[in-house]
């Protein structure tokens, strides 16, 4: 079994394919092997799923009744640059001429792969494709000032002029995700789901208390991970560095 994504975080993909057999083996075979995943029949219930749900990369069979993958491909692309997000696409095709590819790599996608396929060789081109995407991130990702705390995505580190600390994998999970969007509440639900094991929300607010342990001041009341009545968790940094 190939297991290459991080221990802190489970990547969530929408399988889309009008397979009903595919659907399952996927399902079954990348949810052992580290990930979130989400399947769905066609492109209705893909859109449905979108507006719902949060993904970091998206498996589109081309060749659907109905709405097919290329052009669900360019309407995720245009809503991913809407929002200013990385979501990157890969195309299942039953066929793989020099023509279909290009089109493809037109609409947005990131990788073409060509059915029948062995399920490892998926794994790897999502595995690839996602370590680009997280390169490109971190590359990117600008240090937030929390306080007299710096905290720098890229090495899952929060330090100051006199120290540094080192987050476990829950902890640097939890701040990944709140440091990619400050300012914005994220639930406990997503929280959750994105996270390694089995964790619910009461965990979730186990790791938030131990956080702002870290980061805060005045813990009882945080000023930098502060909690959205009703909505759920949000990071409120001073600035980016």
């Amino acid at each position: 079994m190939v297991q290459i994504v991080s221990p802190a975080l489970k990547p969530h993909i929408l399988v889309v394919d009008d397979d009903g057999r595919l659907r399952v083996l996927l399902h079954q075979y990348l949810s052992e092997n580290g990930f979130v995943v989400t399947t769905a029949a066609g492109a209705q219930e893909a859109r449905e799923a979108f507006a719902s749900l949060d993904f970091d990369l998206m498996v589109l069979d081309v060749m659907m009744p109905g709405e097919g993958g290329l052009d669900l491909a360019r309407f995720f692309r245009a809503q991913a640059e809407t929002r200013a997000k990385e979501l990157p696409i890969l195309l299942l095709t039953a066929r793989a001429e020099p023509a279909e590819r290009i089109e493809g790599l037109e609409a947005g996608a990131d990788d073409y792969l060509a059915k029948p396929f062995e399920p490892k060789e998926l794994l790897l081109r999502i595995h690839a494709v996602l370590r680009r995407v997280q390169n490109k991130a971190s590359a990117s990702v600008p240090l937030l000032k929390l306080g007299r705390w710096v905290y720098d995505a890229g090495r899952d580190e929060l330090r100051s002029d006199e120290e540094m600390l080192r987050l476990t994998g829950m902890e640097a999970g939890l701040m990944r995700i709140l440091a990619a969007e400050p300012g914005l509440p994220i639930s406990r639900e997503i929280l959750a789901e994105r996270s390694n094991g089995a964790v619910n929300d009461r965990t979730i607010d186990v790791q938030v208390t131990r956080l702002r342990r870290k980061i805060e001041e005045d813990p009882r009341n945080p000023r930098y991970l502060v909690t959205v009545r009703g909505e759920g968790y949000m990071m409120m940094p001073d600035a980016d560095v």
